[in-house]
């Protein structure tokens, strides 16, 4: 793989069928189906699409909104969705371009407010609209997809309230004075559906509320600083209002779950006039009111799909079911313990447990640097093969690299007639196992891994003066981690002299 491809942590996905459902539940793709058909007997409409003032009231009574306030925006929102989903087609009348526009440079000089009065077209249902109910999920998802799309460009955009201001006082658009950049609005929204996916996928798949204050000050706050500074808070805050902005527009949609900041902290200013208490450290109290998001299944399955058209590699639990052993055990070693068991339970669940056993075997031989993880990783997915393999592992008993972990599984599952392993063989095992665990050390593993160490050499009186002997071609690097793992500093010693016995005798 190449390196301008980057890797992602694997998640887990739901079904395409559960994913449609989801995507035809989402409230704003609902309204739109809702108005697509309702649009039978033909909409007229504006100059792209453009539902007009009196249809919308029409629109709105029929999706139960007259009564909200925003409920006219909300439809013409849904409105606007089947018009760029295809749910509704657009006929246009005789009346050309030239006239529509003179219609609305008139409308505008009555006074007009919402959408203009001329109608340049009919509405009426799109060959999308069918495949809602009779297509395939996959046709489903296509579709909300794309107004997916749209939603995340309506996110990205500029307060329209701020535009009208400026235009109404005869002023030519201006996006500096807007404080806009798209590019820099689009990027922050891609990055923080980026850390969004991550901490999903980090979760093993499990719901993680992420709170506002910390998911902003991901994008802003740099890597290295210890402390941020005064400036760097307020953009943490900056970032959060537009944040809580975008994702009540991204929720409809059903791209994420989101519990909005509380309006009334907003209004919790310093004597400045700016925004302080949101970047402030937050109790376990407070946390909720700061806001708190997720990616819903929709959302990942969306933003992994994302990723994948910008050249990202974003594997998903089940993509390794009809790959070759040898791919599916360079992959384990970097996938979470929970999402690697269900990948390996889907991979033999699609083979016979002897021929699977067989062809893990073959895949975990090797020497080079990778080969103890594979071996590892063998290891872990043939714990969850059934006593029908047991020929596959008879027959590497007396295979250097494969007769130890062979013998581990025989003896799990209680079979007879184990031949007892050789002090070479023990010794290369423990090498091995020990090689593939010392290049995957975290923080809290390493305690873990500072037990074993000390576990095995208390275990084997004289293991040192028998492990520099061991012929696996990272005996050297695994006496060294030993040495510097080891709480005892006359062992840690003892296995830095054997390194260094082990390096020679390589050389020579």
């Amino acid at each position: 793989m190449s390196a301008d491809r980057p890797t992602l942590p694997p998640v887990r996905l739901t079904s395409e069928a559960e994913l449609a459902r989801d995507a035809l539940s989402a409230p704003l793709m609902a309204r739109a189906a809702k108005l697509a058909r309702w649009a039978e007997r033909g909409v007229p409409v504006g100059v792209g699409g453009e539902i007009l003032e009196e249809s919308l009231a029409a629109a709105t009574e029929l999706l139960g909104l007259a009564g909200d306030e925003d409920g006219p925006a909300y439809t013409a929102e849904a409105w606007q969705l089947a018009v760029d989903t295809g749910l509704v087609e657009i006929e246009e009348t005789e009346e050309t371009e030239e006239t529509a526009a003179t219609a609305a440079t008139a409308a505008e000089d009555d006074g007009a407010e919402g959408p203009g009065d001329a109608a340049v077209g009919i509405a009426t249902p799109g060959e999308e609209l069918n495949l809602l109910t009779s297509g395939s999920p996959q046709d489903v998802l296509d579709i909300w997809l794309c107004g997916m799309e749209t939603v995340l460009a309506d996110a990205a955009a500029p307060d329209l309230a701020d535009i009208a201001e400026q235009i109404a006082e005869g002023g030519e658009l201006d996006l500096d004075s807007i404080d806009w950049n798209p590019e820099e609005e689009a990027e922050l929204l891609n990055g923080i559906l980026g850390n969004l996916y991550l901490l999903t996928a980090v979760a093993e798949g499990a719901d993680q509320d992420v709170p506002l204050p910390a998911l902003a000050a991901s994008m802003i706050v740099p890597d290295d600083m210890d402390e941020p500074t005064d400036d760097i808070l307020e953009e943490v805050s900056e970032a959060m209002m537009r944040l809580d902005d975008q994702f009540r527009v991204l929720e409809p949609i059903g791209l994420v779950a989101y519990r909005p900041l509380d309006e009334a902290l907003i209004e919790e200013l310093d004597e400045a006039g700016e925004t302080v208490r949101s970047a402030e450290p937050l109790t376990d109290e407070d946390v909720s009111r700061y806001g708190l998001v997720r990616l819903t299944p929709l959302g990942v399955y969306a933003v992994r799909a994302r990723l994948l058209d910008a050249g990202a590699d974003a594997p998903a639990v089940g993509d390794l079911t009809d790959k070759g052993a040898e791919v599916l055990l360079d992959a384990l070693p970097d996938y979470p313990e929970a999402l690697a068991q269900s990948e390996s339970e889907l991979w033999l669940a699609a083979r016979t447990p002897l021929d699977a056993a067989r062809d893990l075997l073959a895949a975990a031989r090797g020497d080079d640097e990778h080969a103890p993880h594979r071996r590892l990783a063998a290891q872990q997915t043939l714990s969850l093969v059934s006593p029908d393999a047991e020929d596959a592992l008879r027959e590497v008993l007396d295979d250097r690299q494969l007769g130890g972990l062979a013998r581990v599984w025989l003896a799990e599952r209680a079979l007879p007639g184990i031949p007892e392993p050789s002090q070479e063989m023990i010794f290369w095992l423990t090498v091995d196992t020990l090689a593939a665990q010392l290049g995957s050390v975290d923080e809290g593993a390493e305690a873990e891994l500072r037990d074993l160490v000390q576990g095995l050499t208390d275990q084997h009186s004289g293991f040192f003066d028998s492990a520099w002997r061991v012929d696996h071609p990272a005996t050297a690097e695994v006496l060294e981690a030993m040495g510097r793992l080891h709480p005892d500093k006359k062992a840690a010693k003892e296995a830095r002299k054997a390194a260094f016995k082990a390096r020679s005798r390589r050389s020579d």
